[in-house]
Formats: structure tokens, sequence, C-alpha cells
């Protein structure tokens, strides 16, 4: 598998992050949905990957930066029929050490709450990620769950 940074130029990854949004409305009202759009992968603030075995896309996920010290994790998917073969823990991996080398103090996400939320849950439980108070701009949800890792 190959991390690499992406710029959305593959459609592969915009099909991807379309399907994302798709499956979050899905599971959450529309202003439970906090997803990044298009343009905000074009931020200074967010780099987004893509994860690769040879042509084929396997999964996405990117890192925005809230401060200096603190990095939230956003848009974390996996192509379905790469889902439970390890996609998106090598992305998490990545994710960690990038924080960690841009010298992060904490890295943070939002997931959903309802059952279809569950494998992503209990993978950041895996890697140490501790259920939190909302932080940033997010608010009380019941469609949300906050977890953070100190790094």
């Amino acid at each position: 598998m190959e991390i690499l940074i992406d710029d959305l130029s593959r459609p592969e990854v915009g099909e991807l992050l379309r399907a994302h949004l798709s499956n979050m409305a899905l599971h959450s009202p529309p202003e439970s949905v906090h997803a990044l759009d298009f343009d905000a992968f074009r931020s200074q603030a967010v780099t987004l990957w893509s994860a690769w075995q040879d042509d084929e896309l396997l999964g996405c996920s990117a890192l925005k930066e809230l401060d200096p010290h603190h990095g939230e994790i956003k848009s974390m998917r996996t192509v379905e029929k790469h889902m439970r073969r390890g996609v998106a823990a090598a992305l998490l991996d990545h994710i960690i050490a990038t924080a960690r080398r841009r010298g992060y103090r904490r890295l943070s996400l939002e997931t959903g709450s309802v059952a279809a939320f569950a494998p992503a849950r209990a993978l950041y439980e895996r890697v140490g990620f501790d259920y939190c108070a909302p932080f940033a701009d997010y608010t009380e949800d019941p469609y949300s769950v906050f977890m953070t890792k100190t790094l």
C-alpha cells in the first residue's frame, strides 16, 4: 500500500469523497454532517492523503490543523471492497505519525454516534483515542461523538 498526498486530481478520490458524503447523509441529518466539502480540501490547513495498491484506490483521509498544537482527522474513508483489510488503520497510523512530526500535542476527531459508525469508533479506541467534549467549533450533537488522543 502506498499513501500519497492527494490534490483531488484523480477522479477515483473525488468519487470516494462523494460516496463518503452520501453515506454521512444516510445516517445523520444535514446539520450533523461535518465532513469537509471539496473546497475545504484545498485549504492550507488541510492535508488529504489517498492510499493505493498499484493503480487501485483503497481509501483516503485528511488532517486539518486547528492550531499549531492540535490537529483534526477528517474524511477517513475506505473503498467498500477493501474494508476490514487494514486500510483505515494504515491511514490512521500515517496521520498520527504526521501529526507527531508536525509537533501536534493532540489529535481529535468527530464521528457518528449511531451503529453504522461503531467500526470507526472501535478503530480509534484501539489506537488510544478517548471520548471527549466537543472541540474547536463543534457543539453537543446526539449524532456525534468526539474523541481525542494526546501525542
